[in-house]
């Protein structure tokens, strides 16, 4: 992996950042409300990990724990003001990009990224079904274009990632997780993590793949539950982890990890789905999750969910 580097015009990661101080990651997200996903889940998320967030809001959500509503936008030069002001001053060690709102917010934040090149970028793809089809079809082509070639690894459920890379999929079983990367390369993206592979046993499957094949993974128990934010959670905890100079393979495992236990120790805090705990490990020793956490069961990620938001499918 290349060492994270700063604009043309910056120093280096090592040569700014103090000895000690914890890794910058910065991530442009939607801002959800409900604390579930988009930026929020970003900031807790990395700040967990021991890194530092640089938020840079693309959008608002309007949505609750159950289920998106709609989205305004956020005026493109605004969402480029927001990450120059900061990149003028510190300097990131990676980045992770989540829901920007809309095509013209995707070539903002893509104008940014292509003075960074050298950076690791983490991108999350959410289930849009929410959208209007045509804003649909314009931000994901947007996407392909423009966010995927400057993407080290795309994450996504395995359902969505099929519908975005293989549209035209028309084979009995699903593709592979090597499948999808072959898909990816051809847009310039070296990596898929592609997570709620079903598996005919009680676990499913999560694996990161390269058009050679799978690289690492991870089999996840079924939980009974549907989640909100698991992949924004994945996603960022990928970045953060990858903002110390880890390997690939081994941040993987430790993101997926705790994602795991972030899952396990979920709870409720509306009528809808259950939020990733991102602070599990500060529980006191002997305390036990709080009333709500999901059991054995199903994993269903909201945000990945076809249709949003009252079924419980394997993810």
């Amino acid at each position: 992996m290349n060492a994270p580097q700063t604009g043309p015009e910056d120093h280096t990661a090592a040569e700014d950042q103090d000895a000690g101080s914890p890794a910058c990651v910065m991530s442009f997200n939607a801002n959800d409300a409900s604390g579930a996903s988009g930026i929020g889940a970003d900031i807790a998320t990395i700040a967990a990990m021991g890194a530092h967030a640089l938020p840079v809001v693309t959008s608002l959500l309007i949505r609750d724990s159950a289920e998106v509503f709609e989205s305004h936008e956020i005026d493109a030069e605004a969402v480029i003001d927001q990450a120059r002001s900061v990149l003028e001053d510190i300097t990131i060690a990676s980045w992770k990009v989540g829901f920007l709102g809309s095509a013209e917010g995707i070539s903002a934040v893509a104008e940014i990224l292509s003075d960074y090149t050298d950076t690791p970028l983490v991108s999350y793809l959410p289930n849009l079904s929410w959208m209007d089809e045509d804003a649909q079809m314009g931000y994901l082509d947007a996407f392909r274009e423009l966010i995927l070639p400057a993407s080290q690894v795309l994450v996504g459920n395995h359902k969505t990632l099929t519908d975005f890379l293989l549209p035209e999929w028309d084979a009995e079983r699903s593709p592979s997780a090597r499948e999808l990367a072959v898909a990816a390369a051809e847009h310039g993206c070296a990596y898929v993590l592609v997570t709620g592979v079903q598996l005919p046993d009680q676990f499913i499957d999560n694996v990161l793949a390269s058009p050679q094949g799978a690289v690492a993974g991870e089999r996840f128990e079924r939980f009974e539950a549907s989640f909100v934010g698991a992949g924004d959670t994945l996603s960022a905890a990928l970045a953060a982890i990858l903002a110390t100079g880890t390997s690939l393979d081994v941040a993987v495992s430790e993101a997926l990890s705790f994602l795991d236990q972030a899952l396990d120790s979920g709870f409720r805090p509306g009528m809808g789905g259950v939020v990733p705990d991102r602070f599990f490990w500060a529980l006191p020793p002997g305390e036990q999750p709080p009333e709500g956490a999901p059991t054995e069961g199903d994993i269903t990620d909201l945000n990945d969910q076809l249709p949003p938001p009252h079924t419980r499918n394997v993810h």
